[in-house]
């Protein structure tokens, strides 16, 4: 478990792997409020990217909670109040 903030440099981070992109899609400070859909990530990638947020910070992110979470933004606000409250 970190104690330290999920940023989002770590999302980008994570993201690209579970997306396999090439880095070229990572996402700007203008962005974190766009969709991820509108950014061209699917469900699936989503779901890879909360199952490796999990293992990497130690906390279990409901399915439901993942997909309310539509942008960066908010899955940053929620893995942070998750490894808050863990």
């Amino acid at each position: 478990m970190s104690t330290t903030e999920f940023t989002l440099a770590d999302l980008c981070r994570i993201l690209t792997e579970a997306a396999g992109a090439d880095g070229s899609t990572a996402i700007s400070d203008d962005a974190l409020d766009t969709e991820f859909e509108e950014l061209g990530y699917d469900s699936l990638a989503l779901m890879e990217t909360g199952a490796r947020i999990e293992r990497a910070y130690g906390i279990r992110i409901a399915e439901e909670d993942l997909a309310a979470a539509l942008t960066p933004r908010a899955l940053i606000d929620l893995v942070n109040r998750m490894t808050a409250a863990a």
